[in-house]
């Protein structure tokens, strides 16, 4: 008789924005305690060295319109991992409920009768808004903020364009640095504002952190110009706050006094 499969669990865990010291407490004891992880391609070394030596780490990384796993072979690998019996750690950028394809992996490990819990993490809208000095919400601003990706399965993602040019709107838009031109016609399209502020966040919290301060007017040509390479995040309706314009890293084609508007 052929011997029975052990079943073992998977975690599903965030691993924050990218500065380890933004890991939660339970997100580091899962990593620790891990038998074999299988982690994106943003996650740093700094993160990684947190697991144990004996530990197997599989790089599983997706990359926007680039070569990437597919998310079948993904759920696949996670699910035969967890069938050997290892404690399977799947360990996403930011946090995994949000544009993290989780609930296909967890659909896999329903379907192969795998426990499994997510271990919420740091998003990055949140590590990028306290980069510029502001919150997501604000009385007399708006009572809500959206976060959108910038492209999906099919390409450029399409959204409410007329809801999103309203003044005061306030979104997060993941992804969104290959969308920022098809976003900016679709909102000018739409009647927003020229003059709505727009930032991006490369690298939010880490070292080699960049805030590049535009407008809607302005953004291709801003993002252009500043050649970010790294992961961003870009805030439709939010400016930094005037302390973090003075930075001298910082940078900027905001109109003088922008900032102050939308503060």
């Amino acid at each position: 008789m052929a011997a029975q499969l052990q079943t073992g669990h998977v975690d599903f865990v965030g691993a924050g924005p990218g500065d380890p010291d933004l890991l939660t407490v339970q997100a580091l004891r899962a990593i620790e305690a891990a038998e074999v992880i299988l982690h994106d391609r943003l996650i740093g070394p700094d993160i990684l060295a947190l697991a144990a030596r004996s530990s197997t780490l599989i790089d599983v990384g997706k990359a926007g319109f680039g070569p990437s796993w597919k998310q079948s072979d993904i759920d696949a690998l996670i699910v035969a991992q967890a069938r050997t019996g290892a404690r399977v750690v799947r360990l996403k950028s930011g946090d995994p409920t949000v544009f993290g394809r989780l609930d296909e992996e967890i659909e896999a490990c329903d379907a192969a009768h795998i426990p499994w819990r997510i271990v919420p993490g740091i998003t990055a809208a949140s590590a990028a808004v306290a980069a510029i000095g502001q919150s997501l919400t604000r009385r007399g601003r708006n009572a809500s903020v959206r976060f959108l990706t910038g492209h999906d399965m099919k390409g450029f993602a399409d959204h409410d364009w007329t809801a999103l040019a309203r003044p005061g709107e306030v979104a997060a838009i993941y992804m969104g640095k290959k969308s920022a031109r098809f976003v900016q016609g679709r909102l000018l399209m739409h009647g927003a504002a020229r003059s709505t502020p727009v930032t991006l966040v490369e690298n939010a919290s880490r070292p080699d952190q960049r805030i590049l301060a535009t407008t809607l007017d302005r953004l291709s040509a801003d993002l252009a110009a500043a050649r970010l390479d790294g992961p961003a995040l870009t805030f439709l309706g939010l400016a930094p706050r005037a302390a973090v314009l003075a930075l001298p890293d910082l940078e900027h084609g905001l109109e003088p006094g922008l900032e102050q508007e939308f503060a």
